[in-house]
């Protein structure tokens, strides 16, 4: 984040963006930002260390991307992959093959995906009924969306400290 700019939901409306997604959109890109400022120059050799036994770096950033493709998966009315179950599976999981560059990486993708869904997202069908998980718990598209937007910025927030204690 730069100290030059506002943050990403004072610069105003993210462009093809329905009016009631644009906080999902906002906070989304702010995550982003953060992130890729708070990682610049991050040791490799810490990506997946526990400080005080907290979820690692890695963990972050796997299941930040992991946590968008399976609520817009739920958002988009179907089931999780084989493919999506195994990704859960092995989030933070110490995988010294695997770096903060290719984890930033796949986060940018799938934020660049989510908003794609969002600019193509009719704001007159945000209210129908969306199911979560195995026990098809009861939801609605914008509560799926809402959600994966403020689970996000908690995963972001939990990232900062943890880096920050890492290099503290």
């Amino acid at each position: 984040m730069s100290d030059t700019k506002p943050e990403v939901w004072l610069r105003g409306p993210v462009e093809g963006v329905p009016a009631l997604l644009q906080p999902v959109a906002h906070a989304l890109l702010q995550a982003q930002e953060e992130i890729h400022v708070l990682l610049q120059d991050f040791p490799a050799d810490k990506l997946w260390e526990r400080p005080a036994g907290v979820a690692s770096v890695g963990f972050h950033l796997q299941h930040l991307t992991g946590v968008l493709d399976r609520l817009f998966t739920y958002a988009n009315g179907q089931t999780l992959s084989k493919q999506q179950l195994q990704y859960l599976i092995a989030e933070g999981a110490a995988n010294e093959n695997i770096t903060a560059a290719h984890l930033l990486h796949a986060f940018d993708m799938q934020v660049t995906h989510v908003l794609t869904i969002l600019k193509n997202t009719d704001e007159k069908t945000l209210t129908e009924a969306r199911t979560v998980g195995r026990s098809q718990l009861p939801s609605t598209l914008l509560g799926l969306m809402f959600h994966a937007a403020e689970h996000t910025m908690r995963h972001t927030g939990q990232l900062l400290v943890t880096v920050r204690v890492i290099l503290s």
